[in-house]
């Protein structure tokens, strides 16, 4: 097998964000100019793990891991270079040529490169059908009557299926494998095994995976004046499961790296009338009801999600079973909040009401603790008049309240339902008590938790600091400037004596030698490739998170290269010296020891002397 050529790793690496990638695994936070999360190759509790987006690399300052996207993979995955860089040519559709890859076994997920392909096509075909033929002026009036800007509809790639069916032709005249078209849930099939296009008449709504890839439509008709279905959803097929897939995730996801949250929507409509009003962190489920594999989904992207469905009694009743399902879930970090619409309107029709700025006021305002709702939600259907319904009320209401953890929170709560129906405070907090005995609670099982502000500015942990001598920070400082300016490499260079005092930072400096004679500018993400081990990687992510300044000073640099050749390497024979004249001592050697006095004075006067001209 063929080493695979730099300029195919170069482009399957700068194919995707590293943020992305690991975003897959670690839920990442923006904090500051980098994404920080708990790390995934040691155990933690406060996040050490940086991921730097500008210069694509990561660094945890707490077990001084370091890479790209591929050693993140390589580290989490245990496996190979070679297979790292095939998956990530694999995510973004890359083809890598047979001879720089093991063909035996047949490269993996070749079908599914074929279906994201396919479904590509099919897109593109029908969002020009939509924006650029008469077939698709109806389906584009309809958007535009709903609020649908073009720069919406190009955002989300919307398209339009019209009543000829074109798309079985369109791949027939590129020789697509029939196969191939069957799999791709495109089409449907007769008895006679006569496929058919699927979507006919109907405004097209890509699906995305979390990769941005299309995977899936769903197809809305343009009237209602039928019996078929309003919404129709691609089949499940080798590249599309709907119980793990979320309408615009991709987007959203790295939306709520900076805000913390995600907004779970109804419909696409929402998602999409969201995202104009600026509110780009909006998902949606398939069609289908929240599912489990959704919430652990949603869990690896952000701490909080905020449930926003219509205010009517089946939104209400499905803000109660995603919140369920939630707490049911088996992971606990994610918190969930609600943000209720009036009750017969959704957010697609608030934003064409109101507006999209008062629609992210609203967001913003309405959004209430899960408790909160269903302290109300609980009321539904009761007669509060009546004696045995507020009762049956008021037991519900208090096992709500027994789960919250804050004191200062369930007081809150005590005291609106004290107000509200006319009770005694206390007497309440004692049947909480009761509860808590009943239903088992050793301690308090919080339903809102209070996560940290992701909007502070990252600092490194204590406990993983790293604490260098004055040479190796010198020569820390001295290799980041020699990366990122010429000059300052050209400088260090130009004397042929320069060595570095400790060996990983020569290695260091050598591997950038050989990179400089390859490439013209240092880019982090491509030297790390370089790196084999992963202790120069570490070092390489301790060097890179250095808090320098742009400008160059050169008289630093001086200071730096004079604390590495001349000062450390005194330093050294100084403490030679001094265990050569404990020893002449300890035998009683006096004309040794003697002798030693006066070489470790000379080797004292000369450090002073050098500590002199740097302070001047």
């Amino acid at each position: 097998m063929a080493k695979i050529p730099r300029n195919v790793i170069d482009e399957v690496r700068n194919s995707v964000d590293i943020g992305d990638v690991i975003g897959r695994y670690v839920q990442l936070h923006q904090a500051g100019k980098n994404l920080i999360g708990l790390c995934p190759f040691h155990d933690e509790k406060t996040p050490s793990f940086s991921v730097n987006e500008e210069k694509q690399f990561f660094y945890c300052f707490g077990c001084h891991r370091s890479g790209n996207v591929f050693q993140f993979l390589m580290e989490l995955k245990h496996i190979d270079f070679v297979d790292a860089v095939k998956e990530i040519a694999n995510d973004s559709n890359i083809e890598i040529p047979e001879q720089y890859v093991n063909t035996s076994p047949k490269p993996l997920n070749n079908e599914t490169q074929q279906l994201l392909k396919l479904h590509d096509k099919a897109a593109k075909l029908y969002h020009h059908i939509l924006i650029n033929t008469p077939a698709g002026q109806s389906a584009l009036n309809y958007l535009r009557k709903r609020g649908m800007s073009d720069e919406l509809i190009d955002q989300f790639g919307l398209g339009y299926a019209p009543d000829q069916r074109i798309l079985k032709p369109f791949f027939e005249q590129q020789k697509i494998d029939y196969q191939l078209l069957r799999k791709s849930g495109l089409f449907s099939e007769n008895q006679q095994g006569e496929l058919r296009d699927r979507f006919v008449e109907r405004v097209m709504y890509p699906i995305k995976n979390g990769q941005g890839q299309v995977i899936a439509f769903s197809g809305r008709l343009l009237t209602n004046e039928t019996d078929l279905p309003k919404y129709l959803n691609s089949p499940e097929t080798p590249i599309f499961n709907k119980r793990r897939t979320l309408f615009n995730f991709d987007i959203a996801r790295k939306s709520a790296r900076k805000n913390g949250k995600l907004y779970l929507f109804e419909g696409f409509m929402d998602v999409i009338s969201a995202f104009g009003a600026g509110v780009t962190n909006g998902i949606a489920s398939m069609g289908t009801s929240f599912t489990e594999e959704q919430v652990a989904i949603i869990g690896r992207a952000t701490s909080q999600l905020d449930i926003c469905y219509d205010g009517d009694e089946p939104g209400q009743n499905a803000i109660d079973r995603a919140i369920s399902l939630v707490n049911d879930h088996r992971s606990k970090q994610l918190q969930v909040k609600v943000v209720q619409l009036p009750a017969g309107i959704d957010p697609d029709e608030y934003v064409q009401k109101y507006g999209a700025k008062q629609f992210s006021a609203y967001l913003v305002n309405k959004e209430e603790t899960t408790v909160e709702f269903y302290l109300r939600f609980l009321k539904n259907g009761k007669n509060l008049d009546n004696q045995s319904e507020l009762m049956s009320y008021l037991n519900q209401a208090l096992k709500v309240i027994a789960q919250v953890d804050a004191p200062l929170e369930e007081d809150m709560y005590l005291q609106q339902l004290a107000s509200e129906f006319n009770l005694d405070r206390q007497t309440l907090r004692t049947q909480i008590n009761q509860l808590r005995q009943q239903l088992g609670f050793n301690q308090r099982q919080q339903v809102t938790r209070q996560v940290p502000t992701q909007t502070q500015e990252y600092r490194q942990p204590v406990q993983g600091e790293l604490k260098l001598s004055r040479t190796e920070l010198a020569e820390q400082l001295l290799l980041r400037y020699m990366l990122y300016d010429r000059e300052v490499w050209m400088h260090v260079t130009a004397d042929s004596d320069f060595h570095f005092a400790h060996e990983k930072y020569q290695t260091l400096y050598l591997l950038a030698a050989s990179y400089f004679s390859e490439n013209g500018a240092y880019s982090t993400a491509d030297f790390l490739d370089y790196l084999d081990k992963s202790d120069l990687q570490g070092t390489l992510g301790q060097i890179e998170h250095l808090n320098v300044d742009q400008q160059v000073d050169m008289r630093a640099i001086d200071d730096c290269i004079n604390i590495i050749t001349e000062q450390t390497p005194l330093a050294a024979q100084i403490a030679d010296k001094q265990a050569q004249l404990k020893e002449a001592n300890s035998l009683h050697n006096t004309e040794l020891a003697t002798q030693l006095t006066i070489e470790l004075v000379k080797l004292l006067k000369q450090q002073q002397r050098l500590k002199t001209e740097e302070t001047n």
